[in-house]
This record gives structure tokens, C-alpha cells and sequence, in this order.
């Protein structure tokens, strides 16, 4: 089973004219991969992909697959709020050659507790690959209680999480210490304090600039240098705090068009970066890109 560890990139899916421009998004693949990342996730979030058509994901999937191939593991997000939907997506989806999936709560419905544990069972059931949770309340509009993420992680087939419960640091531990979950930030901001907790890494979109960096920093935690890992947080949570400034990933991209990686754009109802904090960006960036 793939260690789902280090610093992984949930990666942006660039637009030209509003479609997918997929030898920018190869490009940018082949920039992450030179500047050291352990993992890629492909249509999370970041991915913006419920503006895309299944067609399309498959197409950002095979894109970054041909650039990707053995040099690191791929994950590929799977979103719903039907189960038995979702199932049937999985099982068109299990021959694609991915490390897993990234499956988040079922949004906007709401379930009980018992709902999303019994959701995630019948996916788990459903599929012969690792499946990491993804608890984000402030998007699924349900949190994943402690209980339940306990209750999850005795199961085999549930690897990992990406967490993403906000300053919850009670339950961040708990999800560290209680289970044999591989416990991933989904906090930027947090990542410094999940190593020092005990977690594995991060799924970082920040981490689309110099990737190196969050990379490093994980380095010294584990090898007991926590000064400068702090100072290497602390240089970063500034920057890390300025990309989510506005709705992701409008920063981002806005970031990475200045530095000739992709186009800029977004699938309404996303949005670009405003005039003010490209501002901002531009003013910041060559510092980061200089650390």
C-alpha cells in the first residue's frame, strides 16, 4: 500500500478559454515534480472539479499520469452525496492506475453520524483501492465527529485522512495518537503543528509554490530540528495565509500564471484573484520563490 506521507499537491486544473489547458497542467506536473513532492492528488478540491465533466476529469487524470508515471503516486478525488452514485463511479473508475482515493463526507445533505459511517463503509466495500477521508466541514457542511473518524479507522480499506477541521486540535491528536490512520494537514497554515503532533504530511495547496519548502520543514520536525522548522513556518504562514485570502484557488493560480507556469482562470461561479491581491502577490512572491 502506498505511504501516504510527505507533502502532497492537490493539483489546479488550468483553463484556456475555459476549457482544460492540460499541456499547461503538464508542465506544471513536470515543475512539481522537479521541485520534490511525494504525492499528487488529481480533481480534489483545488482541482475546481465540480466544474468539470467526467470526461474532463479523466482527461486531467491522464494528463498528469503521462508526465507523472512511476516518479509518485497519484489520488484521484471522488465527491457525492449518493452513495450507491458513487459506488457506480468508483467502480468505473477502479481499473485507473491511482495509489487511492480522496473522498470527502456527502455534502449539503447533512447525514447523521451514522450516515457518514455507514457511507463510507459501503465505499470501502465497494472499491479494492485505500481510500483517504477527507473531513472538511466548512465545504460538506457536516463535521466528521471524533467517534465516527474512530469507528472509520478500523477499517482496512480506509488508509488515511486528510483533516481539515480547522484549530480542532483536540481531534487532530486523537486521529494521531488513536488510530492507524495516516493522518495528512489539510490546513496550510497547520502543517508545522501536525508534524510536531505526530502526522505524516500535508495535502497543501500552498504547496504549489515551492513545494521544497513545506517539504524541508517536515524534514527538520522529523529529524528533531524544531527551530528551524519553526523558523521555516513562520517565513511561510504569511505567504501560506495570503493564498487563501480569497476563495482557493483564485490565489494560486493568479501566483503561478506570474510565474508562467498556466493561463490564469476559473470556471465561474469561480473567480479570479482581485486587482488588489494580485497586488499583494506580486509584492510577496519573489521573496518566497528567493527563500
Amino acid at each position: 500500500m502506498t505511504a501516504f506521507q510527505g507533502i502532497w499537491v492537490p493539483l489546479i486544473t488550468p483553463f484556456r478559454n475555459n476549457q482544460p489547458d492540460l499541456a499547461a497542467l503538464q508542465r506544471l506536473t513536470q515543475h512539481l515534480l522537479q521541485q520534490g513532492v511525494d504525492g499528487l492528488v488529481v480533481c480534489g478540491t483545488t482541482g475546481e472539479p465540480a466544474t468539470l465533466s467526467h470526461d474532463e476529469q479523466l482527461g486531467v487524470l491522464a494528463a498528469v499520469r503521462e508526465v507523472a508515471g512511476e516518479q509518485c503516486p497519484l489520488v484521484f478525488g471522488v465527491g457525492g452525496n449518493d452513495t450507491a452514485a458513487m459506488l457506480e463511479q468508483l467502480r468505473t473508475l477502479e481499473r485507473e492506475p491511482v495509489a487511492g482515493w480522496l473522498i470527502s463526507a456527502p455534502y449539503y445533505t447533512r447525514p447523521s453520524q451514522e450516515g457518514i459511517r455507514r457511507h463510507f463503509e459501503a465505499l470501502a466495500a465497494g472499491t479494492e483501492k485505500p481510500i483517504l477521508l477527507y473531513n472538511v466541514p466548512y465545504r460538506s457542511g457536516v463535521a466528521m465527529e471524533t467517534a465516527t473518524l474512530l469507528a472509520l479507522a478500523q477499517n482496512p480499506r480506509i488508509a488515511g485522512i486528510k483533516q481539515s477541521a480547522g484549530y480542532d486540535l483536540d481531534q487532530l491528536s486523537a486521529l494521531i495518537h488513536d488510530t492507524p490512520l495516516q493522518v495528512l494537514s489539510g490546513e496550510d497554515a497547520l502543517i508545522f503543528t501536525c508534524a510536531c503532533l505526530g502526522g505524516q504530511g500535508a495535502i497543501a495547496a500552498a504547496a504549489h509554490i515551492r513545494p521544497d519548502l513545506y517539504r524541508r520543514m517536515l524534514a527538520h520536525v522529523r529529524a528533531g530540528e524544531l527551530e528551524a522548522a519553526r523558523r521555516l513556518h513562520h517565513a511561510l504562514l504569511p505567504w501560506t495565509r495570503l493564498l487563501f485570502a480569497e476563495p482557493n484557488p483564485a490565489a494560486i493560480k493568479a501566483a503561478l500564471a506570474m510565474m508562467g507556469l498556466i493561463p490564469d482562470g476559473l470556471r465561474l461561479p469561480m473567480v479570479e484573484a482581485s486587482e488588489g491581491l494580485r497586488r499583494r502577490i506580486e509584492q510577496v512572491l519573489p521573496a518566497v520563490l528567493a527563500l
